[in-house]
């Protein structure tokens, strides 16, 4: 997730990861875009974001593509909180990255190409959309996008990272460069009881800041401590 403009500094759940994908800077789309810009666009930020989101979300339904909605919109659709301040971000396939390119472009959407080569990025409906291929130091893989679940996003149904994957996704991209805890804990406090924090605990307890942020969720009694732990 960016802020406004091309910031790409690291996001929860994302984090550098070199794939050699190279893909072609430019291709614009035909003249005629296949995705009309509405009379009027939402009034606030959030509403946009759920528009850009629908709209990608459907383009990558019809081409077939094999995706999953990620970030602060997935953790909307999974009953978090409504206010989203950034951008939609979608997790797709190294692979499959020129095709899902050309299927945007086809669209009409001009296809940015960032200096890190683990994702990329175009607008809709004036929001910034991050399509990654890499999560957390690891590749999205056709394991991660077969569990997703199928939700409504503000009525269009459409793939959704599931809750454990998402979480480990946001706490294994903490570092010491890194470590916002406090943008993370609302999100595990919202979908803690969809959870399975014994694969999170396998996956990322033993680095030292993801084991950071489970020892706080456990003092705040936002998920129970380890078994057999004090």
């Amino acid at each position: 997730m960016t802020h406004n403009g091309e910031d790409t500094a690291p996001e929860p759940g994302r984090r550098p990861e070199g794939t050699g994908l190279r893909l072609a800077t430019e291709g614009q789309g035909p003249p005629a875009s296949a995705l009309p810009e509405p009379s009027t666009l939402p009034e606030d930020r959030s509403q946009a974001i759920l528009e850009a989101t629908k709209q990608i979300g459907a383009l990558l339904k019809r081409a077939g593509h094999p995706f999953a909605l990620a970030g602060s919109v997935a953790v909307y659709a999974h009953g978090g909180s409504r206010y989203l301040q950034h951008d939609a971000d979608f997790a797709i396939l190294p692979e499959d990255a020129e095709a899902v390119a050309g299927t945007l472009r086809e669209a009409g959407l001009a296809v940015r190409i960032p200096p890190e080569d683990w994702l990329l990025k175009t607008t809709c409906h004036g929001q910034n959309v991050d399509v990654i291929f890499a999560l957390a130091h690891q590749p999205v893989t056709k394991d991660m996008l077969d569990r997703a679940h199928v939700l409504p996003v503000d009525s269009v149904l459409m793939p959704v990272l599931c809750p454990t994957d998402l979480i480990h996704s946001l706490i294994s991209a903490f570092s010491e460069h890194y470590c916002d805890f406090g943008s993370v804990l609302p999100v595990a406090r919202a979908v803690r009881e969809k959870v399975d924090w014994d694969v999170v605990r396998q996956e990322c307890g033993d680095q030292p800041m993801p084991a950071a942020f489970l020892f706080l969720l456990e003092r705040l009694n936002v998920i129970d401590p380890q078994e057999g732990q004090p």
